[in-house]
């Protein structure tokens, strides 16, 4: 070699070092965990993680595959961190199509962090899998069934199902577990495919690996689950599994599968949940796994939460399937044994399997009833709720005093969130279960004095419906209410035991009572037995009541139109304060509050220029009689859900909101008749065209109310669902309006409907007209859950005639407890007076689980829309 060529290696050499050098060798991933954990501030690492990335990026530009691994794996972890990382997805792909395992376990990694089936990048990874899949390394192939078991979509599943099928074949038990969870994740997208897996699922069930065996059982699970073909053909392996439990339970102890001395829980649970699907409506399999069940209940140990898991899985077993009544009590008696656990966690899974389970066997949980009670007096909140709610669905005719005495002391120290849900539900018990409508009223006092002012409106009207009923009550009744409302106000001495500002709900009651019945107080016929202590009020005592309640700056707007109602009716009743009362009416016909105002200037009116027509317009209201329907419910005769409405005609839940709004079932003749001569018009338009007026979206409500507007909340003197649309004196049809110059609205004398009663959720429609607005209909909806779990995400949508105009508003909440109720208003203008028809689609959540149903409403009443 001569000198030249010596030196040209030289320089080459040379030149090789030196690119080497210029090269940074990158951060190591444990320096970059090192330097983000050092950061003190969260701008000091959003610095450092920039300057990696920007690092990181500037190598996948260069197509540096040297050190493309680590980039990756520090990419993951500042993925992992919650920042962005969606730039690394096509060098995560280039590293599952190299031929080294450490570059395939990180690319695949990256796949299953980056990417989703909702990335069309994904695919792109299709053919790598299929080609690792057939691969001879066992490793290989588990990184491909991992990632395709997390990211697969229904297309990979397709283009993958066949090679998922012969590795359900292997021979080695490592790939065969995880090839079935594969096809758990196809399954679930395609579902179609479900047909090519059963012969090789044949064969999981006869597995000696607890790891196929477990994956194997949850496999089967899935494919019954969705199939009513393969719910039938694997309910004859329910021996085998019976088998498999019991080999389970006389096993001795294994260190590869025991968990604080059972024998593989995990499989024990998996099964059992397998034994829950086949025998739920089979009383033959049930049959054969009545006795493992038993088995596995009294012979579980139940020190260790290990076991406590295995019994609570028997427990829903045993309540699913048609199993013995001395089963269901021994399950019913396992998940009492929880109520007394020290772990609040147990007590709470316990009380939700009992609010499902007191409706499959009502005497096993009551049986418990006295445990269940004292968990209202747990500190846990959520452990509260549920034994409340349980505890409603235990009351009867035969406890309703033991409860009702144990629910009180409840409600007395109970937090604003329980009064307010307990006093509800407690006059919904009551009305159904009192024993005389003398403690009914008693118990209601009670109530109100307890709960204050988180008394709800239903509450207050339930005491006035049962008050207008009972006429021979409600002497004795005015007398205990002026004897509960006077603690509240001046003694002799000048002092206040009770702020009134804490006991609105009470006050308003106690007026209206007074103004209705006041002539009892004031004749002291304030008894109902010998027994009871007369009660005996004069006029000066009950105007100065009604005077501080009007002048103190606690009573809320609604206690104040209690009052000043009650004022007007009391002229009628009184001799001697005619001038006091006037004089108090006069001070608020000029007050700042419009429905105040307008309250005080007409009754003024009557008071002093025209008492001829006093007695007539502040006659006594007539008693407030319930439906008929609810009568029933009240009486057991009927249940809530039992009520449903023939003429809502259900829609397959598969139909789509398009089809809700289509008339293309049959076209209402009042419609045809409209849109005769836009035949040709209608035909070529969308069905869309044919509806008008639709928000899907919750409209914002007016921001200004006009005077017409305002005479329906004038004429109420609450927000009490029993009392809105009434009118303050006897029904507002003798009301002189004519002072001031204003139309007369019509009292709403349209009969309400139920719209609606499935799926535990009822709809009540009410509603009101207004004589100056003929064609505008007011509907006010009550949304009442019916049915057990919380309702979330609740969604009315309505369609109507294109002739017609709907206008919807925002519900006043969207979430509704079970046995609670909201209300949303709906304004329907029909200035062509046809038929009002409506189709109407519901969806909720209740307790996570999705349900939409549809129906249709043609039985509006003719008042309605004439």
């Amino acid at each position: 070699m001569n000198s030249a060529a010596v030196v040209d290696t030289i320089k080459q050499v040379i030149g090789d070092v030196v690119e080497k050098v210029k090269t940074p060798t990158p951060t190591r991933l444990r320096d970059l965990i090192r330097q983000i954990r050092s950061a003190r501030t969260a701008a000091e690492e959003r610095a450092v993680v920039n300057k990696e990335c920007a690092y990181i990026r500037s190598t996948f530009r260069d197509e540096d595959a040297m050190w493309r691994c680590r980039n990756i794996a520090k990419l993951l972890y500042i993925h992992m961190l919650g920042y962005p990382a969606h730039f690394g997805q096509l060098e995560c792909l280039k590293l599952v199509a190299s031929e080294r395992f450490t570059d395939k376990r990180i690319g695949y990694l990256g796949a299953m962090l980056l990417l989703d089936e909702r990335q069309d990048i994904h695919v792109l990874i299709t053919n790598s899998l299929k080609i690792d899949l057939n691969s001879t390394a066992q490793f290989t192939v588990g990184l491909a069934l991992c990632t395709l078991g997390a990211i697969a979509s229904p297309e990979m599943g397709r283009d993958l199902a066949s090679e998922i099928e012969k590795l359900l074949k292997s021979s080695n038990a490592y790939i065969r577990k995880k090839a079935a969870l594969c096809a758990y994740r196809i399954i679930c997208k395609v579902p179609d495919l479900m047909e090519m897996f059963l012969p090789a699922t044949r064969t999981l069930l006869t597995e000696k690996n607890h790891g196929v065996l477990i994956t194997g059982v949850t496999l089967i699970t899935e494919m019954c689950r969705k199939s009513p073909d393969t719910l039938a053909h694997f309910r004859k392996t329910a021996p085998n599994l019976v088998r498999i439990l019991k080999n389970l339970l006389m096993a001795g102890y294994s260190p590869e599968h025991d968990v604080s001395g059972i024998s593989d829980p995990f499989l024990q649970i998996k099964v059992l949940r397998l034994l829950r699907v086949l025998g739920k409506k089979d009383s033959e399999t049930s049959e054969a796994m009545n006795d493992i069940l038993a088995q596995v209940a009294t012979n579980t140990e139940t020190s260790k939460n290990v076991g406590n898991a295995i019994l609570y899985e028997a427990v829903l077993s045993i309540m699913d399937i048609e199993s013995d009544s001395s089963l269901r009590v021994l399950g019913v008696n396992i998940l009492g044994r929880f109520l007394i656990n020290s772990d609040k966690n147990i007590r709470y899974i316990a009380l939700n399997t009992l609010l499902q389970t007191v409706y499959i066997d009502y005497t096993a949980v009551m049986r418990h009833r006295q445990t269940i009670v004292d968990c209202l007096k747990d500190p846990d909140v959520t452990i509260r709720r549920r034994a409340l709610e349980l505890s409603f669905l235990l009351i009867n005719q035969s406890n309703i005093k033991i409860m009702t005495k144990e629910l009180l002391c409840f409600l007395e120290t109970a937090d604003p969130e329980f009064q307010s849900q307990c006093s509800s539900n407690m006059v919904l018990a009551f009305e159904k279960y009192a024993p005389t409508p003398r403690w009914h009223f008693e118990v209601l006092l009670k109530v109100l004095l307890a709960a204050g002012n988180y008394v709800r409106d239903d509450v207050i009207a339930g005491v006035l419906q049962l008050v207008s009923e009972a006429v021979s009550l409600q002497g004795f009744c005015v007398g205990q209410l002026w004897n509960a409302v006077r603690l509240e106000t001046p003694n002799e001495s000048g002092l206040v035991s009770k702020p009134i500002s804490e006991k609105q709900p009470l006050a308003q009651v106690a007026m209206w009572c007074i103004g209705e019945y006041g002539e009892f107080l004031l004749a002291g016929k304030t008894v109902c037995d010998e027994e009871d202590e007369v009660i005996v009020a004069t006029e000066s005592d009950i105007l100065q009541f009604l005077e501080s309640i009007l002048t103190s700056n606690q009573s809320s707007l609604v206690t104040k139109e209690y009052a000043i109602m009650a004022l007007g009716k009391l002229s009628t009743k009184f001799t001697s304060g005619l001038e006091r009362i006037e004089k108090i009416m006069r001070l608020f016909s000029v007050n700042l509050n419009v429905e105040l105002q307008q309250r005080g200037l007409e009754f003024t009116q009557y008071v002093s220029k025209h008492s001829n027509l006093k007695s007539a317009v502040f006659e006594k209201m007539p008693a407030m009689e319930t439906s008929k329907a609810n009568r029933l419910v009240a009486n057991g005769e009927l249940k809530p859900t039992e009520t449903a409405l023939p003429s809502v005609e259900p829609k397959k839940e598969s139909d789509s909101l398009m089809d809700l709004l289509g008339l293309s079932d049959s076209t209402p003749p009042a419609l045809e008749k409209l849109n005769s001569d836009k035949k040709a018009q209608v035909s070529s338009q969308p069905l869309m065209d044919l509806l008008a007026g639709l928000d899907f979206e919750p409209s914002k409500p007016p921001s200004g109310i006009g005077t017409n507007q305002s005479l329906d909340a004038l004429l109420n003197i609450g927000s009490s669902p029993t009392l809105a649309g009434s009118s303050l004196l006897n029904g507002g049809d003798s009301l002189g309006l004519g002072l001031l110059g204003l139309s007369q609205p019509a009292s709403s004398n349209i009969p309400s409907i139920t719209a609606y009663d499935k799926n535990g959720v009822q709809l009540a429609f009410s509603f009101s007209k207004d004589i100056s607005s003929p064609d505008n209909l007011s509907i006010t909806m009550k949304i009442t859950n019916t049915g057990g779990g919380n309702i979330t995400d609740m969604l009315f949508q309505a369609a109507v005639p294109k002739s017609i105009q709907l206008q919807m508003f925002p519900p006043t909440s969207t979430t509704i407890q079970p046995l609670e109720s909201v209300q949303q208003d709906i304004k329907i203008t029909n200035q062509s007076k046809v038929q009002l028809r409506m189709r109407i689609k519901v969806s909720f959540k209740r307790d996570g689980v999705p349900i939409t149903d549809q129906g249709e409403i043609n039985n509006f009443p003719t008042a309605t829309w004439q």
